[in-house]
């Protein structure tokens, strides 16, 4: 593990992520803006080092070996690459104080943390395409959280009238909430796809070793929708926004990450 090649590559992406999240958390502390173009620069550098690390790490002669700290460095990395272009766009560059922490520890977790018993991933286009788009879903879904949990923080804060460095260079409440069902809207509508292509590409999603992942995402995928129905009819907003989008998280990562830990590393299968 020490002499991989994706030794170096994890090392660098987790250093530039460090040295970007200084950067910002310093100069949101003062309650100043962080250089939007040393940002953005420390952040591509950065996924691209964790994504030429993936790379090594992935992809193997006998085919994909996605395991658990590889699959999450391999959403952090989707997140944050996700994060960085919508900032072009979008005022969204203060989830990355919380997101570059997420892509650094990461990368040293799939580097250095023991792995399970690896699954290999059959490489076919269709189940190729079912696994990049559940990624999309969890990466959209990841910052639709720490968006809402910036969203709490900003409402407490307004509400207590002590609004932080952080706080004082948001958006309007008005726009970050708008921002986050932007992103929920993306992620209901590619997990809608990536279950699709599981019924198409799949052979059986009830099996024993995807009835939880199977199970989850689709009560998952229920709580967004309902949110999302909640929203569009009755004007759900603020809190109660925010707890079924943390709900539905949990239920996502549950079927994701908790099915993958105890296949991986309990059951051994």
């Amino acid at each position: 593990m020490l002499s991989s090649p994706s030794l170096i590559p994890n090392l660098i992406a987790a250093i530039l992520y460090i040295a970007a999240t200084v950067h910002q958390g310093t100069r949101l502390a003062q309650g100043n803006k962080a250089d939007k173009r040393l940002l953005g620069l420390l952040g591509v550098v950065a996924v691209l080092a964790q994504g030429s690390a993936l790379f090594f790490q992935l992809l193997t002669p006998l085919g994909l070996s996605l395991d658990f700290f590889s699959a999450a460095s391999l959403i952090a990395t989707a997140v944050i690459a996700l994060t960085l272009l919508a900032c072009l766009s979008i005022p969204v560059e203060n989830l990355l104080v919380l997101l570059f922490p997420l892509g650094a520890i990461t990368a040293l977790l799939s580097q250095f943390a023991p792995a399970g018993t690896v699954p290999l991933v059959n490489e076919e286009p269709g189940i190729l395409a079912h696994i990049l788009l559940s990624i999309l879903a969890y990466g959209l879904f990841t910052i639709a959280v720490v968006q809402s949990l910036l969203l709490l923080l900003q409402d407490h804060q307004l509400k207590h009238k002590h609004p932080s460095g952080l706080i004082r260079n948001f958006p309007p409440l008005q726009t970050m909430e708008s921002l986050l069902f932007g992103f929920l809207w993306a992620g209901w509508i590619l997990l809608s796809l990536s279950l699709i292509s599981g019924w198409l590409f799949l052979d059986n999603l009830f099996a024993q070793h995807l009835v939880h992942k199977t199970s989850l995402s689709c009560l998952a995928w229920i709580v967004f929708s309902v949110l999302l129905w909640g929203r569009a009819r009755l004007g759900w907003r603020g809190h109660k926004a925010i707890r079924w989008t943390l709900a539905g998280f949990c239920l996502l990562m549950l079927a994701y990450f908790g099915s993958k830990l105890v296949r991986e590393f309990i059951l051994h299968i």
